[in-house]
């Protein structure tokens, strides 16, 4: 195919050009004015962007909480991305304490085949691991290691892990990624407002104040800088936050950031509404003023990338709980946290270019390039230069989508978007060469997508 008339924007800027992809699957040539050639299908993607496909870095499309479980699978989560534009997830693996790494990786390896676009996993650690686990996961093309220092019930661990598992990673050429939260003292937190009575979905938010967050964020910062090693904060969700990586990084510390949609479009404001339940993820949402600054952080690249934690769950299991109950959910800590998304981050991050808030060039900064550099899918993803892969998407600034559910690919009974009508939609999606998604509509295959392995992470430009 030969994409001709759009306006390219990538790594090497934003230029009138024409991409021409080969049999191989690949970018083979971009210039402008190319000619078409015997049997070339010419796109003509006149008064639009051309753009590599989106890399989600964070999603959950195999995840069990308690007595529920998401409601998209891989087949309908990938299929979902496609339509919005991305064409490569990064998904967790979660080994569960008392689980050998690679038992979990085989149990995540088996609900793949049905991947739609391109896919690689995290490996995520419970419990203190030696650096043969690093090693083994490695050798299997897992190179970023995700801890948690939240939940200590399940999946907390302490400094000393932390500190363990960033020597033994930076060994092997590795990143390790953090959900910064102080997990005991919001366990604290929990106690004192269940033990007052106070039950409600607004709890989940007051219980998890952004303090807490700005606080792990910091330490963890500073374990990395004592350790001499790159960290990565997943999911950040407010100022205190931000401030934490900023500082850190003003002082030379290798410290990346992403945050999500729903930290820039949504706030405490949703979890106070009948259906607010269906609001809840962790971290939680913040109040608005908060939006500003990571919209800002953004703009200046103090935050790395945007990713999603896609986590969609139906409304049934919200209703019914961790613990199943019937009756329904008997307090705030039985609701299951996540929220939909891998379909919509492209248009949502988009509309901080219509605001102003960020530029076009920022937009797939964030979206596509730095998610390839630094999780290791550079120089195969994340550009559209010759040689690599052709995940190439036709954006369409002009196109509307209404983000209701019924209007969406997500496996998945509501929106937390509802009743809103986004400005920017793909008009095309291409993984390595094969159309995916066309005018909004999956027109890809089931089991297409190939397992990135990733051998090193984090390439600097």
């Amino acid at each position: 195919m030969l994409i001709v008339g759009g306006t390219v924007v990538d790594v090497d800027g934003e230029r009138r050009a024409d991409v021409r992809i080969g049999d191989d699957g690949r970018i083979a040539e971009v210039g402008a004015d190319l000619p078409a050639r015997n049997g070339e299908t010419v796109h003509d993607a006149s008064g639009k962007y051309v753009i590599p496909g989106g890399v989600d870095a964070h999603t959950h499309l195999h995840l069990e909480l308690g007595a529920v479980s998401v409601s998209d699978d891989v087949a309908s989560g990938t299929a979902a991305a496609a339509c919005g534009g991305t064409t490569t997830v990064i998904e967790y693996v979660t080994a569960n304490r008392g689980q050998r790494p690679l038992d979990a990786l085989a149990i995540w390896r088996s609900k793949v085949e049905g991947a739609a676009i391109d896919y690689g996993f995290h490996m995520t650690f419970t419990e203190a691991i030696t650096e043969g686990d690093v090693a083994d996961c490695v050798e299997e093309g897992i190179t970023s290691f995700k801890l948690y220092m939240a939940y200590p019930d399940s999946l907390q661990v302490d400094d000393g892990v932390i500190v363990d598992v960033l020597k033994a990673t930076g060994k092997h050429g590795g990143l390790v990624t953090i959900h910064a939260e102080n997990g005991s003292a919001i366990s604290s937190l929990q106690r004192e407002a269940l033990l007052a009575g106070r039950t409600g979905v607004i709890e989940h938010s007051r219980t998890r104040p952004a303090i807490l967050e700005g606080e792990a964020t910091a330490r963890a910062a500073l374990l990395a800088e004592m350790v001499g090693a790159p960290i990565y904060i997943v999911h950040l969700s407010s100022a205190p936050a931000l401030a934490a990586v900023r500082a850190a990084q003003e002082r030379g510390v290798d410290v990346r950031a992403e945050t999500c949609p729903q930290y820039l479009h949504l706030d405490t404001v949703d979890l106070e509404r009948l259906d607010g339940e269906n609001f809840v993820c962790t971290p939680p949402l913040r109040d608005s003023w908060h939006r500003e600054e990571l919209w800002e952080g953004l703009g200046r690249g103090w935050l790395h990338t945007v990713a999603t934690d896609h986590c969609p769950f139906w409304m049934h299991d919200r209703r019914i709980g961790t613990m199943g109950r019937p009756e329904g959910w008997e307090n705030f800590t039985e609701i299951p946290g996540g929220l939909p998304g891998i379909e919509t981050r492209l248009t949502l991050v988009w509309a901080g270019v219509r605001a102003g808030h960020i530029s076009i060039a920022d937009w797939v900064r964030l979206c596509a390039e730095a998610p390839a550099r630094t999780f290791g899918l550079w120089p195969r993803k994340g550009a559209l230069r010759p040689g690599f892969d052709a995940d190439v998407v036709v954006w369409d600034p002009n196109r509307e989508q209404a983000l209701d559910a019924d209007a969406l690919h997500m496996r998945t009974d509501h929106s937390p978007y509802a009743g809103q009508v986004a400005i920017g939609w793909p008009s095309l999606v291409m993984l390595r060469g094969k159309v995916v998604a066309d005018d909004g509509r999956f027109v890809g295959q089931t089991g297409w997508g190939r397992y990135q392995a990733r051998d090193q992470v984090f390439h600097a430009p």
